[in-house]
């Protein structure tokens, strides 16, 4: 054997073994949480397909409850047939790491996917936790069988994500979009099912693809066609349910939408009267896909229903189209649904808004607080700098305070001063 081949061969069992070396360095075999450092930490993420990182800070109070599920669900996904390896970093005390990934903020969570990361939104109870990461190393699309095939898939699916049946469809139908969304929902092809699955799932033809959301007792069915853009633009459309409850969690899903939010804020979420009203609002985001719906209780969160003129004083249920972000539009002559008919005054609501019957309003001072808990401490550092600066502007008459939303300002029309808008795209690229 010549020189260069024996050079060739060890070249190539280099590059095989090496994953397998690493792995044996990082002993996973144990289901114990890997604790990393800053010298190892490249080699963790490219030795292993699927690695959690937790990068939190010894001081932390959520740091500290967090540990003990981590130790917990680093056991049980030790045991998958693709395993998700679970990390820890001090990326306060490794602050190269923390910068290189953005964190400002303890704990934050990232899975890494053949190196790549991707943000972590789901639940932290170990439970609930490894049924959350084992979508990620799941199929693209599951290929199911039977009507017990069914339940199964959707019992082991959980609450935390969307579901998506295919319904006589060939995998190669959804794959594609399931692979683009898969972070976002779980994906499946039913080969063979019953009438009676049919009547469960309330769909009376196949080919058809099904949307469930199983935490709001949802549910969509989609007929056709499926070509082109229609499968992509159904799925985006139900990765949210048809009436968003306002939270923090909601507000974040929101981000990744860029449809117009018709925004209903009810005295209470809990009364039986907003929960009738809720029903007629699912009727009409249904007939309505090009909107996002969502409704939010003035008792469970104040601050945010004050940031769009309301009080306690104020008639509710009120109606308003927020685009997420600074701006929000009363509808003239529709603001408030009275106990009656109030089907109609929704139908009657996105008619005049569409005619353009609107009031465009900024948002109030309060939803700063909201917004400031939602985000990480650089971000809100940065904005409250901002601020300063504007406001000392602002005293000789140069500039307009700087209003704070939820989305990326880019997604709207600029407007006002030039100074106004180098200001506000200097903080977008800060953000």
């Amino acid at each position: 054997m010549s020189c260069f081949s024996v050079m060739l061969t060890v070249l190539t069992l280099c590059i095989v073994w090496s994953p397998l070396i690493y792995a044996h360095e990082f002993k996973v075999d144990d289901g114990k949480v890997l604790e990393l450092t800053e010298s190892n930490f490249d080699t963790a993420i490219s030795t292993f397909d699927y690695i959690f990182v937790d990068f939190y800070a010894p001081w932390c109070g959520h740091c500290k409850r967090l540990s003990p599920e981590l130790d917990k669900a680093a056991l049980m996904l030790s045991g998958l047939k693709k395993p998700v390896v679970i990390a820890k970093i001090d990326a306060d005390k490794y602050s190269r790491i923390a910068s290189k990934y953005d964190i400002d903020g303890f704990p934050t969570l990232k899975i890494f996917i053949n190196g790549v990361p991707n943000e972590y939104k789901g639940p932290r109870k170990a439970d609930l936790l490894v049924r959350y990461l084992r979508k990620f190393v799941a199929p693209d699309v599951s290929v199911i069988e039977s009507d017990s095939g069914i339940a199964e898939f959707v019992e082991e699916a959980g609450k935390s994500f969307p579901i998506f049946i295919g319904f006589g469809l060939d995998e190669s139908a959804i794959s594609e979009v399931a692979i683009k969304f898969k972070k976002n929902a779980w994906f499946s092809v039913a080969k063979d099912f019953s009438e009676k699955t049919m009547e469960m799932y309330d769909f009376d033809k196949a080919p058809s693809l099904l949307a469930l959301h199983p935490n709001f007792n949802e549910h969509t069915v989609f007929y056709g066609p499926f070509e082109d853009n229609f499968v992509e633009e159904f799925i985006q459309q139900s990765l949210l349910p048809l009436t968003l409850p306002i939270s923090g969690e909601s507000l974040r899903l929101l981000k990744d939408d860029k449809r117009k939010i018709v925004l209903t804020i009810v005295e209470d979420e809990t009364h039986y009267e907003s929960k009738a009203l809720i029903k007629l609002l699912r009727a009409a985001a249904s007939a309505n896909r090009e909107f996002v719906f969502a409704y939010v209780g003035y008792n469970q969160f104040k601050d945010f229903a004050e940031a769009f003129e309301v009080g306690k004083k104020t008639p509710l249920p009120k109606m308003v189209v927020w685009d997420g972000n600074e701006v929000f539009f009363t509808v003239i002559d529709s603001e408030n649904i009275h106990s009656e008919d109030q089907g109609s005054q929704i139908t009657l609501f996105l008619e005049r808004y569409r005619e353009g019957k609107v009031i465009e309003k900024a948002l109030g001072p309060s939803f700063m607080g909201y917004v400031t808990s939602l985000l990480g401490m650089r971000t809100v550092y940065i904005v409250i700098f901002l601020i300063a600066v504007i406001f000392l502007i602002a005293t000789v008459g140069k500039e307009e305070p700087l209003r704070v939303g939820t989305r990326d300002t880019s997604d709207y029309a600029a407007s006002g001063s030039t100074s106004d808008a180098d200001n506000r795209e200097a903080r977008d690229k800060e953000d």
